[in-house]
């Protein structure tokens, strides 16, 4: 009887629970939070599957991913039961999940028509090139007055083009209109509120905004970015605000999860905006670094798009209710942090694990002379260089795997001062000091690092997980929930820890050239899309210099014998 008054009276002391499901490119979470101390008190975590089918390609399965999101909520409703805390007091659910990840499925049958093409994937290129060539001027900003972006293999439209070109399934869906188009979030909401019995096709500003085919000034698809990528409009996901209730769950009542049926759905980030709110960023002038699979800065820019004249996209941080106005940001994006750890992992075999990374590379404090560009998508921000590769230089046989394990922490923070310049010269009021989070930040060694190539204070706060906060603040602050107050005076004290830099600028600034220097011998590696031979086998005269090298030579000879045969 006491034990179960004392829970009783627990559960009301905590107050109303709000949840977030936390989709990202290498994990899926679901966790819950206490809406009035901000405190996280139980979560559940589920690997993510990516597959390189060829070189270049980056795909997850989309019922993979959706069952990593059933599988996290059951877990951690399993957990918050032994806590002996009442899921029923969870009043709201946020989404937030990795950004212009590209997916296409029936809307009769529920299935996808295609693996989920991740936003890192590669094999857009040529389409990019092609229509990088038929804009006035060769010009990659050709569409940034409307999007904030550069025609890139990164976002969504060209991706959806290529399934459109290149999938038979895909294409016929379209033309019977059964097709549905969406970003991961898409996916999610429609499933989770009923999928072809009623699902709710919906997507938010911030998503949105990272397709190509939404005018961040009008805040709604514009018909002739659908136009020019030749995407009809009937496929696309409604826009709605960051903060409304789009739909309520509906879950099998046999799952432990079933409690959750009937909960609203009611906050839809992107995880880099999602962070943003979770870091409090509100105030323009504000800003934060999230260490992921890739590495993503954003600042707020207030109510006001900001244009980029230094490699910067122009992105909607947020739009927190149907009446309220929308926030912007200028994002500075790095396509490779950890998945270069994966990388060294998973390719090399160097580590075991990601603690293992940092224990090496402190072990020897310092690279040695060794720079690693991790272009393995190409390089974004600030260059938007598609062409660029890969490399590793400066070394000499005394370079060992601990020396390459630092300069790969040491890559993610010159990546990070490049985007952290950019920003400071568009803004022209550079950063006295910087937020983080993500994945990365429990790494130590890589946050020194980071304060000590910056040459400013590096500020993590000690509750890690501010995408997945960021999206319950939304879902709990929604009309019609509103158990989460988002008033500046309400919002809770967060304790952080503080990283001063500990070398002098001189050697930092050195450090920083030399790997300038190595980002442009990373450079125009790959020129166009390699053309098989059927062999699977890459033709030399895919490399367009070589081909007409070749070809020039072959006919010189021919011209030459022929010159010879009329002396």
């Amino acid at each position: 009887m006491n034990g179960t008054m004392a829970a009783s009276s627990h559960r009301i002391m905590l107050g109303p629970l709000v949840a977030a499901i936390d989709q990202g490119t290498s994990s899926t979470r679901f966790l819950v939070f206490n809406s009035k101390t901000a405190e996280l008190l139980s979560h559940h975590q589920v690997e993510i599957k990516q597959s390189f089918p060829k070189e270049g390609w980056v795909e997850e399965d989309p019922k993979e991913i959706l069952q990593s999101v059933y599988e996290c909520m059951e877990r951690t409703c399993e957990k918050l039961t032994q806590l002996n805390i009442d899921i029923s007091n969870i009043k709201a659910i946020g989404v937030t999940n990795q950004r212009e990840t590209t997916l296409v499925w029936d809307k009769e049958t529920g299935e996808p028509l295609y693996n989920a093409i991740v936003w890192l994937d590669l094999r857009t290129q040529s389409t990019v090139e092609r229509l990088i060539n038929k804009t006035p001027g060769r010009n990659k900003n050709h569409l940034k007055h409307k999007t904030g972006l550069p025609i890139s293999t990164y976002f969504s439209a060209v991706k959806l083009r290529w399934l459109m070109d290149n999938v038979d399934e895909v294409r016929e869906a379209v033309v019977c209109h059964r097709a549905m188009f969406g970003t991961v979030d898409s996916w999610l909401i429609w499933c989770l509120t009923g999928g072809k019995k009623g699902g709710v096709h919906c997507t938010d500003v911030t998503n949105a905004s990272r397709t190509m085919l939404f005018n961040i000034h009008t805040m709604d698809w514009d018909p002739e970015l659908c136009k020019y990528f030749g995407i009809p409009m009937e496929i696309l996901p409604r826009v709605r605000s960051s903060s409304e209730i789009y739909g309520l769950m509906k879950i099998c009542s046999s799952r432990k999860s079933g409690a959750l049926s009937g909960i609203p759905i009611s906050g839809c980030l992107g995880d880099q905006s999602a962070a943003l709110v979770g870091q409090m960023c509100f105030q323009d002038g504000q800003a934060k670094n999230t260490y992921g699979t890739g590495c993503f800065l954003l600042r707020n820019t207030g109510p006001k798009p900001v244009m980029s004249d230094h490699g910067l996209l122009t992105t909607v941080a947020y739009k927190l209710g149907r009446d309220k106005p929308a926030c912007y940001a200028l994002e500075g994006s790095v396509a490779i942090a950890g998945a270069v750890v994966r990388w060294l992992q998973d390719n090399l075999g160097i580590i075991g694990s990601s603690e293992e990374l940092e224990k090496l590379a402190a072990s020897v404090g310092t690279s040695y002379g060794c720079y690693f560009v991790p272009a393995f998508s190409g390089l974004y921000a600030p260059y938007w260089e598609p062409s660029a590769r890969g490399i590793i230089c400066g070394l000499t046989q005394f370079t060992n795997k601990s020396h390459l394990a630092f300069a790969a922490l040491e890559a993610v923070c010159f990546q990070t001062r490049e985007i952290l310049d950019a920003m400071n010269q568009d803004s022209g009021i550079p950063l006295t000091q910087l937020q983080v989070d993500g994945g990365m930040t429990s790494n130590r060694l890589l946050m020194q690092l980071q304060a000590d190539i910056l040459c400013i204070p590096v500020v993590k706060p000690s509750m890690p997980e501010t995408t997945a906060l960021g999206a319950a603040m939304a879902a709990g602050a929604a009309e019609g929930v509103s158990v989460w107050s988002l008033s500046p005076e309400d919002l809770s004290e967060v304790t952080s820890e503080k990283f001063e830099p500990q070398i002098n600028p001189e050697e930092s600034e050195f450090r920083y050239a030399r790997w300038k220097k190595a980002v442009q011998k990373s450079m125009n590696w790959e020129t166009t899309e390699p053309v098989g031979n059927g062999n699977g086998e890459t033709s030399i005269f895919s490399s367009a210099p070589l081909g007409f090298y070749i070809m020039g030579s072959m006919l010189m000879l021919v011209g030459a014998r022929y010159l010879a045969g009329h002396d």
